[in-house]
């Protein structure tokens, strides 16, 4: 009885072993090639005797930034303005209109998007 115990064990560890490994033996593998030390990556500044690299100008995306920011800001205060002057119109005790709401997400928009540009 013993034998026949162990007979099984053996076939079914030969079974579990022949199916954990059939998918290495199966699937193509094309191996990936190993990057030279040597090789400048993307990283890296550029070596004497190469092009400069051309990027955008900071001092210009700088000056063109200020000058999004300072009309978004004009932006910014006319719809202050309207949405004052909506309110001041309205019945304090009464719901505030549609228009109104929607003014004040177009504000608040509106400010993230200056806070997000201020910060670059």
């Amino acid at each position: 009885m013993p034998e026949s115990r162990r007979h099984l064990l053996m076939t079914l560890v030969t079974a579990a072993g022949f199916l954990a490994a059939n998918p290495l033996f199966l699937s193509p593998q094309t191996p990936q090639p190993i990057p030279s030390p040597n090789a400048p990556g993307r990283n890296f500044p550029h070596r004497i005797g190469d092009p400069d690299p051309t990027g955008p100008d900071a001092k210009a995306i700088d000056k063109q930034n200020q000058v999004e920011i300072r009309t978004d800001i004009q932006k910014l205060f006319d719809l202050v303005s309207e949405l004052k002057e909506q309110i001041e119109k309205t019945d304090a005790n009464s719901t505030l209109s549609v228009s109104v709401v929607k003014k004040a997400q177009q504000i608040e928009k509106l400010a993230k998007q200056i806070k997000d540009r201020a910060k670059n």
